[in-house]
């Protein structure tokens, strides 16, 4: 009798295994994978050394602040930080309003040369920007010498650059949410004597919530990450994003030395990002569970 429950049971772990075991144990390995690059380089911004040879998985030296203190005494990292966020903050917010009244124009007016537009807002996104780099480059080495506060070295100039880039994709997955938008609102609003504006402002952008928070994390995430334009149009000390400085830290001879303070930067500069994310997860969550139309 007990033989005979011990192979029931044995069954039953064997059924279990094959329906939901396995899943369980594909997410645990997909978790380790996922932690593995997190947990090492906590690991190397906490190494007393700083260096990449003697960073380990589980550090067994001891552990130290001193690589981010090195981080603030030998590098300009509290310029990159700023600059990173007045231009990412600035991007996300130009691209998404201007996204926005874009997506609205497509989405609830009939012009000449509506369609025309938003075929060539899809067409211009196929070609990544870094294509018309040779192009960039030289009309913005002609603006730096008329106009130097938004050339070269400058984060007016980089933004501007941010945003050509951004319109596209945002005009498209905004114009989309808006003509789910019932016209009944439009109508009703207008038969108030609500103008175009009113509308947009007061009516149409609050049921967009969701769609331009999720523009704006995406826009902000792109250009906080942004290394390839950025490099090539910030060159002086003063006026680099996070990127771009971060990845000085370790060209030439010093990638060795300078790991625990590129480790110790990489950290903070995954704050910004993080807390933008739970700002705006309360507006996804939201827009997602209120209706449009409420009886």
């Amino acid at each position: 009798m007990t033989s005979l429950n011990l192979n029931q049971a044995g069954r039953r772990r064997g059924r279990w295994f094959a329906q939901v075991g396995w899943r369980h144990l594909v997410a645990v390995l997909a978790v380790l994978f996922s932690l593995f690059p997190i947990v090492f380089v906590v690991s190397a911004a906490l190494n007393p050394l700083g260096t990449l040879s003697t960073t380990e998985l589980v550090p067994t030296g001891g552990v130290s602040l001193d690589n981010v203190g090195g981080l603030f005494e030998r590098t300009a990292f509290g310029r990159w930080f700023l600059n990173s966020l007045l231009i990412a903050g600035l991007a996300a917010f130009a691209s998404v309003f201007l996204s926005a009244l874009a997506a609205y124009a497509f989405s609830r007016m009939r012009f000449r040369g509506r369609r025309v537009g938003l075929l060539s807002l899809l067409l211009v996104q196929m070609f990544p920007q870094f294509l018309a780099i040779v192009a960039i480059y030289l009309i913005f080495g002609t603006i730096t010498d008329l106009w130097p506060s938004i050339g070269f070295n400058t984060p007016w100039g980089l933004l501007l650059l941010y945003l050509g880039g951004a319109l596209g994709v945002n005009t498209w997955l905004m114009k989309g949410f808006f003509d789910t938008l019932p016209r009944e609102l439009d109508e009703s609003a207008t038969m108030d004597g609500a103008s175009h504006a009113q509308v947009f402002f007061r009516i149409m952008l609050p049921l967009v919530a969701p769609i331009l928070a999720v523009a704006g994390l995406l826009a902000f995430i792109g250009t906080i990450n942004e290394f390839l334009m950025a490099n090539v149009f910030l060159t002086s000390s003063d006026s680099k994003t996070l990127a771009v400085g971060m990845y000085g830290l370790l060209e030439g001879n010093e990638r060795n030395n300078n790991f625990g303070i590129f480790a110790a930067g990489t950290l903070l500069t995954a704050i910004p990002t993080v807390l933008v994310f739970q700002f705006l997860q309360r507006y996804i969550v939201s827009g997602l569970t209120s209706g449009a139309v409420k009886g």
